[in-house]
């Protein structure tokens, strides 16, 4: 289901959380992982690239993470390590895209990061922005330890705010609970967090009426034959009652949208929901941008709906 994943680390504690989700994946699925380590460029810049190689720096710090990791990587044999200079998130997505991964892990990058992340991860230019604006694979954010039980992923929560990328999650949340016999739960956010005055209650009691039934006409047709299947809405501060929702829930992974506005997934930036979720769920956050299909033996159309694998084209990876 996973064959091919990319895992951003760097030589310090604070991706450990992310590894070893990552390694959790890679054991479970017999996957191929690769470890890469980006050394971004220092002043003056381009020019610094030529100077990185011949140093020796790129094969230092391969040893150090590959010290690091030994003991994953010594129960990994399909993993290996990888350092090269450049900018952070373009090798990322190259690699990936060099690849065709079927899914990217990061976290935290460094002790600074881990101090500041909600006002880091939230604006423009994060790596973690970056690389979820344009992979072509869905990426997971894991901003916490996770005990490698709950990377079974037995309930999912998927969050919907109806955009194009947000029915991308739900189908691809679909795939997952077909393919792990997982609890799916859809839930959607009534924002009325920004107006000037108290919303109308009967205006909030409508929304979420429509909110679900909308829930159950666009998404009940698309995950039939899923074990189990909820649609819920209530209003709030989407963020704030996202993680309520999944703590309820007791899910072991949320999917949300990559943006919940712009239509374009390649002119949008990482929605501060989807940041503050992943930074404070206690499971691990998939970001979609897009339409994906799992890569293993059972395949899906493009609405979400298993087909028999004879009739099937090989699925691919947008």
């Amino acid at each position: 289901m996973f064959k091919d994943i990319i895992l951003a680390v760097t030589p310090s504690e604070v991706c450990r959380s992310a590894a070893n989700a990552a390694f959790a994946f890679a054991r479970k699925h017999e996957a191929n992982m690769t470890l890469l380590h980006v050394c971004g460029l220092p002043s003056p810049g381009w020019g610094a690239i030529e100077h990185l190689m011949p140093s020796g720096e790129v094969e230092r710090i391969k040893a150090t993470i590959e010290q690091v990791y030994a003991p994953q990587l010594a129960d990994c044999p399909g993993c290996d390590v990888l350092v090269v200079p450049g900018i952070p998130h373009a090798e990322i997505l190259r690699l990936a895209r060099k690849k065709n991964a079927d899914l990217i892990v990061m976290g935290c990058s460094t002790e600074d990061d881990l101090q500041r992340r909600s006002r880091m991860w939230g604006i423009a230019g994060s790596n973690i922005e970056r690389v979820s604006q344009k992979a072509r694979c869905p990426v997971m954010i894991v901003a916490r330890e996770v005990p490698e039980g709950r990377m079974q992923f037995a309930s999912i929560v998927v969050a919907t705010d109806f955009s194009f990328q947000a029915e991308c999650a739900v189908g691809y949340g679909g795939q997952l609970a077909r393919q792990y016999g997982a609890a799916l739960h859809v839930f959607h956010a009534l924002d009325v967090g920004h107006g000037m005055e108290a919303p109308d209650q009967r205006q909030i009691e409508t929304g979420i009426a429509e909110a679900r039934q909308r829930m159950l006409k666009e998404f009940a047709p698309r995950l039939e034959g899923i074990r189990e299947v909820s649609y819920e809405s209530w209003e709030g501060v989407p963020s704030m009652e996202i993680l309520k929702y999944a703590r309820m829930r007791g899910a072991d992974l949320i999917l949300m949208a990559h943006h919940s506005q712009e239509k374009d997934p390649e002119e949008a930036y990482l929605g501060s929901t989807v940041a503050q979720v992943a930074l404070n769920a206690s499971c691990p956050t998939m970001s979609i941008n897009r339409h994906f299909d799992l890569r293993c033996g059972m395949f899906y159309d493009q609405s979400g709906a298993a087909v028999q694998p004879e009739r099937a084209a090989e699925p691919t990876t947008a």
